[in-house]
């Protein structure tokens, strides 16, 4: 039965985190974080991730790459080449207080600030358009979260008969490109799997 103040069942775990982006110049360590870059009013990017702050002048800058190439440096111990943006530029993906996460058919509930990119608020793998090549959370039986995986296929109905989707870590994801090695793969859920 449903709660008369949150809408939601007992046995349903609670949504994952959102994802909160944070101007990269309220400092902290930035290597390995994924990133967002763009201008207000304009529009933002992301998918990136970051380098430590450089300081050229009078002015700080932020090293971004793909995240692809993040990857496959990180993993083969090789140099990649990476833009300097302006710090002013970048935002930091952090992650948010849980909270409830619907999604509304209200375009005007929809609208964001155009001064900042906006939040995100994860989405059940149920409720999703389509999950192959999205980044993924599964929610974990002790309340916690596993996060940086790609969802592999949609949903399906497993060997056990359950309804679920497969899933990799963002790391073989991304050397099933540029290796072509099949990677290995986790069965999760649905009630455990929402869309980042």
């Amino acid at each position: 039965m449903p709660d008369p103040f949150t809408g939601r069942s007992d046995w349903a775990p609670d949504p994952p985190r959102p994802i909160v982006p944070t101007p990269a110049t309220m400092g902290g360590r930035l290597r390995s974080r994924r990133v967002l870059i763009g201008l207000p009013g304009h529009g933002w990017r992301a998918d990136l991730r970051a380098d430590e702050k450089v300081v050229q002048g009078s002015r700080t800058y932020v090293p971004v790459m793909p995240e692809a190439e993040w990857y496959r440096a990180e993993a083969e111990q090789t140099e990649v080449f990476a833009p300097l943006v302006p710090v002013e530029r970048v935002w930091v993906e952090e992650l948010g207080m849980t909270g409830t996460a619907t999604r509304s058919a209200d375009v005007m509930s929809r609208l964001v600030s155009m001064d900042e990119p906006p939040r995100r608020n994860p989405v059940a793998a149920l409720d999703a358009d389509g999950l192959t090549g999205r980044r993924v959370i599964e929610l974990l039986e002790d309340g916690g979260e596993r996060r940086d995986l790609r969802a592999i296929t949609e949903l399906h109905t497993g060997d056990d008969g359950d309804i679920c989707a497969r899933v990799t870590t963002e790391l073989d994801w991304y050397r099933w490109a540029w290796s072509g090695k099949t990677p290995p793969t986790l069965s999760v859920p649905v009630h455990l799997l929402w869309v980042e």
